[in-house]
């Protein structure tokens, strides 16, 4: 009854995760099939959590951070470390994957639908990996220290560091673990992608126009979210830096994306 509670207080207190956590189950499923959605779920969960965990106790991968237990009895937490924390990483993951498969891709319009070539070599590949991580480490960067300042928004005070870092008062050894991370969560997926069967695992796949746009589509969802709520809470200067970040990226992948577009 009392985990019921808890997961019941995780839901109301953090909507916007599982609002998320449901896109990735819904786009992922079509994607890449419901069975490797729902396997990645549970071990990329399990890795962010393990991540989390050995950071608050020895400092590896993200550096030294602690948890603040303001919400240990309203929401679910896991040895130390909240439950909507871990899960965030697999919709991460998935989300920056998708967009360095539209990054390195070839695509082509066919009337008004994008299609994305994507043989087995293709989503392996070491370039996907790396560009994944790395689109994951940028998600980070505006994330973190806007979750940082939580007491000034609907997150709350979750964490905090020993020391300010120099990058609005995260330290640059953070991000150094989130590309570790990520490098061993989307390898997880590449792994679940290529070397688990078709049959059993691919049901509820779908192929449809533009389908490859819709994971693309979560991470600046994503993105969008958090850079909305800098500039919310006042934080112009780490909202604009944000924007400034991303504004290459988005304008040459537009670009490539739609200079092709039929009609």
């Amino acid at each position: 009854m009392t985990f019921l509670l808890l997961l019941g207080g995780t839901l109301a207190l953090r909507p916007y995760v599982f609002i998320f956590l449901a896109a990735y189950l819904l786009l992922a499923t079509w994607h890449l099939g419901g069975g490797r959605t729902l396997a990645f779920l549970i071990l990329g969960y399990l890795a962010g959590w393990a991540a989390e965990f050995s950071s608050i106790h020895w400092g590896i991968p993200f550096g030294e951070y602690i948890y603040i237990p303001a919400t240990v009895h309203r929401e679910l937490w896991v040895a130390g470390v909240p439950f909507m924390d871990s899960l965030s990483y697999v919709f991460l993951a998935y989300a920056s994957f998708s967009m360095a498969l539209l990054a390195l891709g070839r695509g082509h319009w066919a009337g008004r639908g994008f299609h994305l070539e994507e043989d087995r070599e293709f989503l392996g590949s070491l370039k996907v990996l790396i560009l994944a991580a790395v689109l994951m480490v940028t998600l980070d960067i505006v994330i973190d220290p806007l979750a940082l300042r939580g007491y000034r928004w609907f997150l709350g005070q979750i964490y905090g560091y020993p020391e300010p870092g120099v990058y609005f008062g995260v330290p640059l050894a953070n991000f150094g673990g989130w590309f570790l991370v990520g490098l061993v969560m989307i390898r997880v997926l590449q792994l679940l992608i290529t070397r688990l069967p078709d049959p059993g695992w691919s049901w509820g796949r779908r192929d449809f126009p533009s389908r490859a746009l819709l994971g693309p589509g979560l991470y600046l969802g994503i993105l969008g979210f958090n850079i909305f709520m800098t500039f919310w809470i006042g934080e112009i200067c780490l909202g604009l830096v944000g924007v400034f970040i991303y504004l290459p990226f988005l304008t040459w992948l537009g670009l490539k994306v739609f200079s092709g577009k039929d009609g």
